[in-house]
């Protein structure tokens, strides 16, 4: 199976040029994407750019992650139902720097291989070039007609805010970029998401008008949920690559989380499993919905991808504490102090004298003390019925005392009122 193949049964081609699978089985070929540093983190909707970098790579070709330090400074209109707020210098380039980190987590940059991955930034071919150059060399070789044809173009014209003359420039801009490439690195595929067609082929068009060149592209589909909810938000919003701004466990539960019909099409996309696994794996899963086969193992692939096999594993172990009602406190020793407070980041919080805990304190006044339950009689009845338990090991009568065993990573008690109750004490 070559890589067009690859792509197209993943169901990661939307848009593909005539003769780029040719040129793809004739010779080891550069292609780029781009990537907007509009933060100084990518998000899940970059995975799949990085993605298709990653099987260009593995199928031998040259990968090419252009950054955007100029177009980053003007604002691309595909897409978009308005016109976004321009970055300055100093959160550009801040920005840059995050996404160049995180790029280079991803592709093989050994530059000892012929294929050995490359980040370029445009804002080095630009940063000289004056305007009347541009519209003199660039500009003249693309007519106005043309660019007004463009799906990206005409939204916008048609709506109510209209368009920029700066982000109308746009599709030219990101057009000398493939020129530019084709040049100096001698690129020849431009790949990136469906909405991107327009911008693409204006590139392969000033190729062909001023270098006599020719040149090839392809999209991918822009990723959609089955409820018709956007990819890659939630109610916090954006599901970020950065840990720091979305722990690895609530990136882990994302995945998780997912309905069995994003499942099915996300494991495709977002995992480098064959397709016999992955067939197989939806097998087992039909029929077998609650078992959650395609989730578990879409949720491990991806996290490991990203945040790498430990991370996954306290994700995991985390995840395993909250929703197997067989599992126990002592797993919660498997995972660090950030994702422990991930988990429960919703949950009720009180505090209890740290003294009281060490010299260890009856679970009725624990209970009324920390105003969990308002009285000790309600205590007492909750815990004769086995209402209540620490760290999910059921409390085993009025007489137990709360002690220092109960404390996790050295300041908090996890207790459980019924099945899905949680709260959290701080020992101060």
């Amino acid at each position: 199976m070559n890589l067009i193949e690859e792509l197209q049964w993943r169901g990661m081609i939307q848009d593909i040029m005539p003769g780029t699978a040719e040129q793809l089985s004739k010779e080891m070929t550069s292609g780029y994407i781009g990537f907007d540093p509009t933060a100084e983190s990518l998000h899940i909707g970059s995975l799949v750019p990085i993605l298709l970098l990653v099987h260009l790579q593995k199928a031998g070709h040259k990968p090419i992650a252009l950054v955007g330090g100029a177009t980053g400074m003007v604002g691309d209109p595909s897409g978009k139902s308005e016109e976004r707020n321009l970055l300055d210098e100093e959160t550009l380039n801040r920005n840059l720097a995050g996404v160049k980190k995180q790029l280079e987590q991803f592709l093989d940059f050994d530059a000892s291989k012929k294929n050995a991955a490359e980040i370029a930034n445009n804002y080095d071919w630009f940063k000289e070039m004056s305007f009347l150059h541009f519209i003199r060399d660039v500009g003249k070789h693309i007519t106005v007609n043309y660019m007004m044809s463009k799906d990206s173009v005409k939204k916008r014209l048609e709506g109510e805010t209209g368009m920029s003359f700066t982000e109308f420039t746009y599709q030219l801009v990101q057009g000398y970029d493939f020129y530019w490439l084709y040049q100096n690195k001698n690129c020849k595929l431009q790949m990136g998401g469906s909405d991107q067609w327009g911008n693409i082929t204006t590139g392969t068009e000033l190729i062909r008008r001023k270098a006599n060149g020719e040149a090839f592209a392809f999209t991918c589909p822009l990723i959609t949920k089955a409820d018709g909810g956007k990819f890659g938000k939630t109610e916090k919003g954006n599901i970020w690559l950065d840990k720091e701004k979305t722990s690895p466990y609530q990136f882990y539960q994302f995945w998780l989380n997912a309905s069995d019909a994003d499942a099915e099409k996300w494991i495709k996309i977002f995992t480098f499993l064959k397709k016999d696994e992955i067939d197989f794996l939806v097998s087992q899963h039909k029929g077998n919905e609650h078992t959650r086969t395609l989730q578990k193992r879409l949720a491990e692939s991806i996290t490991i991808f990203v945040h790498g096999q430990e991370e996954f594993r306290k994700a995991k172990a985390a995840s395993e504490f909250i929703f197997n009602p067989d599992s126990k406190g002592n797993i919660l020793n498997e995972i660090d102090e950030a994702t422990f407070l991930n988990i429960f980041e919703s949950v009720p919080v009180y505090s209890i004298n740290r003294n009281k805990i060490e010299l260890t304190i009856n679970i009725v006044d624990f209970l009324v003390e920390t105003t969990i339950l308002p009285s000790k009689g309600e205590a007492r009845k909750l815990i004769q019925n086995g209402g209540i338990s620490i760290k999910k090991w059921k409390v085993p009568d009025i007489n137990y005392a709360v002690n220092y065993n109960d404390i996790v990573h050295k300041k908090y008690i996890v207790v459980q009122k019924g099945k899905k109750n949680y709260y959290l004490v701080k020992a101060v």
